[in-house]
């Protein structure tokens, strides 16, 4: 009887272990749909205005999604504002065949993987997702430039900012030796000689930057923009 009782005991512990996994697989399933509303509306704005082709596409979460000066900070540049608030790198990858691909722009640059690491993704998850948002991208638009934005600590997520500089280190060294990807360091735009985020920089959410945050983010890309 020992022999069998030890085999139910292993079929047990098996089918425990692989319910488990299956639960942890089902509540990491990301969930694209919360982002439908926001993507349809940018397809009915260029229904009536198409941006032009070959211009700059901004996309990624709420510091893209709410930089309402883009246009003014880079006047004489054909930029198109396709952010969204709360949204993570694969949520710019997947819809990247909506707000991405139509215009054919010749630069991508990317601000994400905030939220990413604040919803509990490891750094090692955040790059490798960075990777499939290059490769998608890439894939399709061989000639564009990918520029990633790099992450840059805030008031309301300082703990985190070990973190955001090991995505941008990450990010970093990948890059060499690829010329179609660049990298803007932002890390330090908020911090103070205290080394600490400047309150002033932000708005009351202690998250965003205010138009004075804007300003110093939009000094550090300019250099980056097409002559």
């Amino acid at each position: 009887m020992r022999p069998i009782l030890q085999c139910t005991v292993a079929a047990v512990l098996w089918f425990a272990s692989a319910s488990f996994a299956i639960g942890a697989e089902t509540n990491t399933v990301h969930n694209f749909d919360k982002w439908e509303k926001e993507i349809a509306a940018f397809e009915r704005k260029d229904a009536t205005n198409p941006p032009p082709k070959g211009g700059l596409v901004f996309i990624g979460s709420s510091t893209i999604g709410r930089w309402k000066t883009l246009q003014q900070d880079f006047p004489d540049q054909p930029v198109i504002n396709r952010g969204f608030g709360g949204s993570e790198i694969t949520d710019s990858t997947h819809f990247a065949g909506r707000v991405i691909f139509p215009y054919a722009p010749k630069m991508v640059f990317l601000r994400a993987g905030g939220n990413d690491l604040w919803a509990g993704k490891s750094v090692e998850q955040v790059f490798a997702d960075y990777k499939e948002f290059v490769e998608t991208v890439h894939g399709k638009l061989p000639d564009a430039k990918i520029v990633f934005i790099s992450l840059s600590p805030s008031l309301s997520r300082w703990t985190q900012r070990d973190k955001e500089k090991a995505v941008n280190d990450a990010v970093v060294d990948y890059i060499r030796g690829k010329p179609f990807l660049q990298y803007i360091d932002t890390y330090d735009v908020p911090l103070g000689t205290n080394g600490l985020p400047r309150t002033e920089l932000f708005v009351a959410d202690k998250l965003h930057f205010n138009a004075e945050g804007y300003k110093l983010l939009a000094e550090r890309v300019r250099p980056f923009l097409p002559k």
